[in-house]
């Protein structure tokens, strides 16, 4: 059995799905869900399935909290998923090679500060690309800037509006972050 640590500050969508495919490969895992947004879906989610819960704001994330419970918790992998501050250094250090994300562009492009979201796709449409996709990365100190582990591509149509472009990328999403955490961990 692995243990993975979710962070997300959303609806966990990616969480769900992520704890949904390895349930349906009879795969069993240990949770735990971090969140730094008390009105994030993501917990509603997570107590419904019995996963524990860790609420956090900055001064428990500055203060050490946070890293205590992932001391106790001992996580095979940290999974970004959702979760919209920078992780911090410390942590990226103290598990290295253990922290990824998912980002939704083909990294370099549409990466950094504020580009998350919805932020993403307005910008894949304002610049007219032909393709957006996801890129899944190991975290560095740096936003987006990690080494690629995976990257996915899909087609855009020129009048995909972004919301059009959003959904076109939570497919693959779906598809395949819960794939590249289980060659991860297995």
């Amino acid at each position: 059995m692995k243990k993975i640590a979710l962070f997300a500050s959303g609806s966990g969508s990616n969480v769900e799905n992520i704890i949904n495919y390895f349930e349906n490969k009879s795969i069993s895992n240990q949770y735990l869900i971090l969140v730094n947004n008390q009105s994030a879906k993501v917990i509603e989610k997570a107590e419904k399935r019995n996963i524990p819960v860790v609420l956090f704001d900055r001064n428990m994330l500055n203060e050490g909290v946070v890293s205590q419970k992932l001391e106790q918790f001992q996580p095979d992998l940290i999974v970004l998923a959702g979760f919209l501050w920078k992780f911090p250094i410390d942590l990226v250090k103290k598990y290295p090679n253990k922290v990824i994300n998912i980002h939704p562009a083909l990294l370099p492009k549409y990466g950094g500060k504020g580009m998350y979201g919805h932020f993403v796709h307005e910008a894949v449409v304002a610049n007219k690309e032909t393709e957006s996709g996801i890129t899944i990365h190991y975290v560095n100190e740096n936003y987006d800037e990690g080494a690629t582990i995976f990257q996915a591509t899909t087609t855009l149509d020129p009048t995909f509006s972004p919301e059009q472009v959003g959904a076109a990328v939570l497919k693959l999403e779906h598809l395949h972050f819960p794939q590249v955490i289980e060659k991860l961990l297995f």
